[in-house]
């Protein structure tokens, strides 16, 4: 049956996850704040509007009648999900879901307060001074983040009590949507962080991809690796989690759980959307990618089982300085000669420092080296350069 899909934000994960849309025939309206957006580029129709604006979210609502909304972003007035659900339109996963894990207040407050599962310890904060005697509890060094933010924008690593108020400006001023209130987190000291793309299904079992490494970098996804190196107590304790998670939240469709892994293995992220880290899937590292997934998991279609196809690394590229201009890209021909590789241009229309601009991928056959895989897939980011 064609549905017709709502994209709410339409970077680059909205246009994988919109190719995989239209490869089974379905239509889709990519929605975001700026013009030509990445999905934009590969959708039936698109929308420009401010999506915190929950009358603009109506009009387009009502305008295009969308079977299904699938919220790729943050910043959204989430609330309109319960009267759309009610109105009989699919919500991915669920409007509760979307409610829960656009909020770090809410999901920290599911997993560790209601489902009993360990996390770093954490305080809130909505003023500077609240901060400091939130600081004071966790003690230094923590993290400090916004309520609502994506891909590290607004967090602050911070050692000293010389540091809060700067990371108070940071994360006020760079959290998406209109929260106004800080968390503060225990710093764990881990030895490495997994992402677990979790597979919820209308109609069979939860199902769980082979578990991603990955390398993060001021708050944001440098490196990812498929599989990475766990233990299966961990394993084990790490799929308990996000199953028990992703029940309590209900609804379809594929999610990113993260990880800490130390002595303990701790809860630390949810998204309830395809992940960046999980861009490595594009690599063919699975026999579907985290998008194929996702769309058959909305649409209902069954996912018998996820298999691990062959190892695979990604690597970011970024932008190095701030443009209006659409960019254009250079070396991309000397990346494609390294042996097993891929790139993959977002097609942003203009770019910021360090914003992500594409991803280099790479893979080998089980037997491959995993860190060997990493270096190369950081060898072919490098060859690209946007201008």
């Amino acid at each position: 049956m064609i549905r017709k899909i709502m994209l709410l934000g339409s970077g680059e994960l909205g246009k994988e996850f919109t190719i995989a849309a239209k490869r089974l025939g379905q239509k889709v309206v990519a929605v975001d704040s700026y013009k030509n957006a990445p999905a934009m580029q590969v959708s039936d129709q698109s929308e420009v509007i401010n999506m915190l604006d929950g009358d603009e979210l109506d009009r387009i609502t009502d305008k295009h009648k969308p079977d299904i909304i699938v919220p790729e972003i943050e910043a959204i007035r989430t609330e309109k999900f319960y009267e759309y659900e009610r109105k009989g339109i699919q919500i991915v996963p669920s409007a509760k879901a979307a409610n829960f894990t656009m909020n770090r207040k809410a999901i920290r407050d599911l997993a560790s307060k209601q489902l009993g599962l360990k996390t770093a310890k954490y305080e809130y904060a909505s003023s500077l001074e609240e901060l400091k005697s939130a600081v004071a509890k966790i003690k230094l060094p923590c993290v400090i983040k916004p309520l609502m933010s994506s891909s590290g924008k607004g967090q602050s690593l911070i050692r000293s009590e010389e540091e809060i108020e700067t990371a108070w400006k940071t994360a006020t001023s760079k959290g998406r949507g209109d929260y106004k209130e800080v968390i503060v987190e225990e710093f764990i000291k881990f030895n490495s962080e997994i992402t677990l793309l979790t597979v919820t299904q209308k109609n069979g079992i939860t199902l769980f991809c082979p578990p991603i490494g990955h390398r993060q970098e001021r708050g944001d996804y440098q490196e990812s690796w498929q599989p990475c190196e766990i233990s299966e107590d961990h394993l084990n304790t790490a799929k308990k989690m996000a199953g028990a998670v992703t029940e309590a939240l209900t609804g379809a469709g594929i999610w990113g759980v993260e990880f800490f892994l130390g002595d303990e293995v701790y809860f630390s992220e949810l998204s309830p959307r395809p992940h960046d880290t999980g861009m490595v899937t594009l690599a063919g590292t699975q026999n579907f990618s985290e998008f194929e997934l996702h769309i058959r998991a909305i649409l209902g279609l069954p996912v018998n089982e996820i298999t691990l196809e062959r190892n695979g690394a990604s690597s970011v590229i970024l932008a190095g300085r701030d443009s209006t201009d659409e960019p254009e890209y250079t070396g991309i021909i000397e990346a494609l000669k390294i042996k097993n590789s891929d790139v993959r241009i977002f097609g942003k229309p203009f770019s910021r420092m360090q914003r992500r601009m594409g991803v280099a991928l790479v893979s080998g056959n089980r037997e491959c080296d995993i860190n060997e895989l990493v270096t190369e897939a950081k060898k072919i980011s490098g060859c690209v350069k946007v201008v």
